[in-house]
């Protein structure tokens, strides 16, 4: 994308929100109009630029717009503030360079099979630079989807799991109160066949009668 510096605040809000914004937006570098090289300095400069331009309170005819642009910069800002984040971002761009390289040499290689002119596009320095930001967009892109659909079965594995323990706590608190149940219910029959076994005794004992005594014939 053509880099203006002295875009207005509208032309960087249009720019920011415009068609497949949530796609170029991915691309650090993009949204903040500067080469994969720029200094920290310079990038810390340009990101205090462009957000006093976007702000939601520079554009009060036009916030909800501003702060999507605002919020676009300020992540953009932090991604290449972060050490981690910058080092990330430059491997992502070298793969580009690398992959449009090998395309280049793909499609010359192919022309020399033809027997045509080995001439492309990307032979000027423009539409070199053109080509490895589309690549690079496309690789921010896809990086994206990865993290989305990691973060996708993530969340589906720790709702599975979380079904899993509640289930299992369900069944232990089941067998918990059945426990006590049946432990109650013991009790209840060991005491109910105790009084039944003393009161079996006591009727045995009072209506027991010695054998009468046959009177000796002599």
């Amino acid at each position: 994308e053509k880099r203006d510096s002295v875009l207005t605040s509208k032309q960087q809000i249009d720019r920011l929100t415009r068609p497949g914004a949530t796609y170029f937006n991915l691309n650090p570098y993009d949204v903040l109009q500067i080469d994969p090289d720029t200094p920290l300095t310079d990038v810390k400069r340009k990101y205090r630029q462009m957000s006093i331009l976007v702000h939601p309170d520079k554009n009060q005819d036009d916030t909800d717009r501003a702060q999507k642009s605002f919020e676009a910069i300020n992540k953009a800002y932090k991604t290449l503030e972060n050490e981690e984040g910058m080092k990330r971002c430059k491997e992502i761009v070298e793969e580009a360079r690398t992959r449009t390289d090998e395309m280049i040499k793909l499609k010359k290689k192919q022309m020399k099979k033809e027997g045509k002119p080995q001439e492309v596009p990307e032979d000027d320095v423009e539409k070199y630079k053109h080509a490895i930001y589309v690549q690079t967009c496309k690789l921010f892109a896809d990086l994206e989807r990865l993290r989305q659909d990691r973060e996708t079965k993530d969340m589906h594995e720790r709702k599975r799991k979380a079904e899993e323990e509640a289930v299992e706590e369900e069944k232990k608190k089941m067998e918990k109160e059945w426990q006590k149940n049946f432990e109650e219910s013991r009790t209840g029959r060991v005491d109910s066949w105790r009084s039944w076994n003393k009161k079996a005794k006591k009727s045995s004992k009072g209506n027991l009668k010695p054998p009468k005594l046959k009177a000796e014939k002599r």
